[in-house]
């Protein structure tokens, strides 16, 4: 015998809601992987580079693989060449004239704008004033050259204006 109200009722189950429980182990795992991989990747990018936790600061006693500049004999062949025009120049005419000047083997090239000649030293020198344009720009450069006893000229001083 069938009671009435027995028989019509139906074992609904609601398939809307969400039962973690039947999920299981691994899905749980995953989720909190998901959720910890971003946080700890940005973590370890603004740990190191915005220095947040006032780390250490810049190792100065590291020497980095820079190596001077060499210093290369152009300079002394460009004061050689302006030595030379310096000392067969003719200033019995005045030192007014400028003399260009061009060295080959450095690729220089300038304009000597003065030239003086002093005896007061009991020797014969010649001061002197020139520019030089090379690949390291422009300058302008003085200079002396004295005439020895043997009647050689020898360069005392050549370098840029300060």
């Amino acid at each position: 015998m069938v009671r009435s109200g027995e028989s019509d009722r139906i074992d609904v189950q609601d398939i809307a809601k969400r039962n973690d429980g039947k999920k299981g182990l691994p899905f749980a795992l995953l989720r909190g992987a998901a959720i910890c991989l971003p946080i700890l990747s940005l973590a370890g990018c603004m740990g190191a580079g915005l220095d947040v936790f006032g780390g250490s600061g810049v190792d100065r006693t590291v020497s980095t693989g820079t190596v001077p500049v060499a210093k290369t004999s152009d300079g002394l062949s460009d004061a050689i060449a302006v030595r030379d025009l310096v000392t067969a120049a003719d200033i019995s005419q005045g030192s007014d004239s400028s003399i260009p000047w061009a060295n080959a083997n450095s690729g220089s090239a300038g304009v000597i704008s003065s030239i003086q000649e002093d005896n007061a030293s009991g020797m014969r020198c010649r001061r002197f004033t020139t520019t030089r344009h090379s690949f390291e720009g422009i300058a302008k450069f003085d200079g002396n050259t004295c005439q020895l006893g043997n009647g050689e000229w020898y360069l005392t001083s050549f370098g840029p204006r300060s």
